[in-house]
């Protein structure tokens, strides 16, 4: 997914050496709308993936990085989701990527008693039980007393704990698992093109038949003509729904009703919180995750509700105390605004249906996701959890292809099978890997072998195998090539400069913006959030994708305001202010 495939690829959809035709487009970069791509070229049909700004730019780059079942869903009796949650997590972290996602440890405080024990532990039991074998090989879950859990977890305040029960659960770089699936699907003959908005739906007798697009890095307007269109397109949904109405036949109450639902994450040293494994507090109306990440900890996440901008939702100064508050409230020693190093803000894009209006119903709503016949040729998909990605993506297939096989004046078959996942269980991206997974086990038996082979550590070997998998051997041929990419990008933290080199060769990277919020995690993982390594990042990019020294330092300059832009964003004490403040910052995408 280089700058010459991109080319190619816009020449032959916008009609300059091709036909301007796909049997889909898939309109967002997400996880859901790579998940579809992904399928349908399995599936052996056209696909086009058309995203506005960066693959996984919005919410499937700003999660809380689990890939789990959601043991909150069980107290809502929501079985079936977490089941298949459960099942989706053992396929990622066996068959699908290992490379990308792993096991993560967790403890859960006892604060009040016995009848908390007793009732967390069931709940607990039953989640193990339901994983069946995934995660046993670690140990299955386990109650500990005050004195094993201060062992396990010395940071909590004893005064308030006392016990604990640990489970294991998953995780993973959510960025980096949507450009997987995304490598994966132009590897099976997707074409992927990013900074490419969808402007208008092409209607032809009260159907959807493709879309008019705009190429913001060429400045190319084309259409795009298909037998459907998907839109994966998350908070975004009602937007293209609403370009629909010139001329699509949309059945009455065929629109999705979808509520954008804040969440901010915050980026702690690790030895700021003395913990041996991940945290799992309730604190009402959410839950709160201290996630281990590297040499940081994730912590997170709130829930209010978002109705400013979409592409750059801002954390306030109230959102970041509120959460300093909740895991204060079990910590011996407390943390605070100088303890946190990155800051990050997501919105849910979250299924409304008939809930109340109020912000604290948003954590209730489901995360069943919602698929839609939007008007003839038009499918919509949203809601849904990032661990269930590929079971939505095939459900959603699956209805596109219907709408197909009626654009070509044919009946759709009947396909069998009534349970809830039959659609995924049928896909190939059941038994299909991604990319990096197939050689990953035979290379982390010998990574210190590898890693040697250019002179890196034994720890950066395996940092570059568990970022990229057998596809480490792209980066190492980069290394071997040019000794001086074998160098640390930033002070103190494990990315490499050949990283940057590869992000632009093979996994779509146009802007510096991609490489260190999304590529690497320099962005909220540093404490300058990646400003040190701006030039070199960027001169490094230029280098590959043709850019004069303006163009590199235009990208700088942009880098730099949108750091400023969100600093200046969480001294804001509310939302209105702290999105007029995330908003100074100019957008570096047309």
């Amino acid at each position: 997914m280089g700058p010459a495939q991109r080319a190619a690829w816009l020449d032959e959809l916008s009609g300059t050496h091709g036909d301007g035709r796909v049997d889909v487009v898939v309109i967002g970069g997400g996880v859901t709308g790579a998940g579809c791509a992904l399928d349908l070229a399995l599936r052996g049909h056209s696909v086009a993936l058309l995203e506005q700004r960066d693959l996984a730019s919005g919410t499937s780059s700003r999660s809380s990085k689990l890939i789990h079942g959601g043991l909150r869903y069980l107290q809502r009796l929501e079985f079936g989701l977490v089941k298949e949650s459960l099942t989706e997590r053992r396929l990622l972290l066996g068959r699908l990527a290992p490379h990308l996602v792993r096991p993560v440890q967790f403890l859960y405080p006892i604060r009040r008693g016995w009848r908390e024990r007793l009732r967390t532990g069931l709940g607990i039991a039953l989640y193990s039980a339901m994983a069946g074998r995934g995660l046993h090989a670690h140990g299955s879950h386990r109650h500990l007393g005050k004195r094993g859990t201060h062992r396990l977890a010395p940071g909590l305040d004893a005064g308030v704990v006392r016990g604990a029960i640990t489970y294991w659960d998953g995780q993973t770089d959510d960025a980096r698992l949507v450009v997987a699936i995304a490598r994966t699907a132009a590897a099976h003959g997707a074409r992927i093109l990013t900074s490419t908005r969808v402007q208008e739906l092409v209607v032809a007798d009260g159907a959807v038949r493709g879309v008019i697009a705009h190429c913001g890095e060429t400045g190319r307007t084309f259409k795009l003509e298909a037998d459907a269109v998907i839109n994966a397109t998350g908070v975004w949904t009602s937007q293209i729904e609403q370009l629909a109405d010139r001329g699509a036949q949309s059945p009455e109450g065929s629109r999705t009703r979808i509520r954008a639902s804040k969440g901010i994450h915050l980026l702690v040293p690790r030895d700021r919180i003395d913990l041996q494994c991940g945290l799992i507090v309730p604190t009402p109306p959410s839950v709160l995750f201290v996630v281990p990440w590297g040499e940081r900890w994730i912590v997170g996440t709130t829930d209010s509700d978002w109705d400013l901008d979409y592409a750059h939702p801002a954390a306030s100064s109230a959102d970041i105390e509120l959460l300093l508050e909740r895991l204060n409230s079990v910590l011996a020693r407390p943390i605070g605004r100088d303890d946190i190093c990155g800051v990050y803000a997501g919105l849910r894009p979250l299924v409304a249906g008939d809930a109340p209006d109020s912000a604290e119903q948003s954590a209730k709503l489901s995360r069943e996701h919602a698929i839609t016949r939007v008007a003839p040729g038009l499918v919509s998909v949203a809601g849904g959890k990032y661990t269930t990605y590929r079971v939505m993506a095939a459900d959603t297939v699956e209805l596109a292809l219907g709408e197909v096989w009626e654009a070509r004046g044919h009946t759709a078959p009947r396909l069998p099978g009534r349970r809830r996942d039959a659609a995924a269980r049928r896909s190939a991206t059941l038994v299909t890997p991604l990319v990096g997974a197939d050689g990953y086990e035979e290379r982390r038996r010998r990574h210190d072998e590898l890693g040697a082979r250019v002179g890196l550590s034994r720890a950066t070997a395996a940092h570059l195998l568990d970022r990229h998998g057998d596809r480490i051997d792209e980066v190492l041929e980069l290394i071997a090539a040019q000794p001086d990419l074998g160098r640390p990008l930033a002070e103190g933290l494990p990315y490499l400069r050949a990283e940057v080199v590869h992000a632009v060769r093979h996994e779509g990277a146009l802007h510096l913006d991609d490489v260190l919020t999304r590529r690497t995690r320099l962005s909220v993982e540093s404490w300058d959030r990646g400003v040190d390594a701006a030039q070199d990042t960027a001169e490094l990019m230029g280098a590959e994708l043709g850019w004069s020294p303006d163009t590199v330092e235009r990208e700088v300059w942009h880098y730099h305001a949108r750091v400023e832009a969100e600093r200046d964003s969480q001294t804001r004490p509310d939302d209105q202010t702290a999105d007029a403040a995330r908003l100074g910052a100019p957008d570096i995408r047309r």
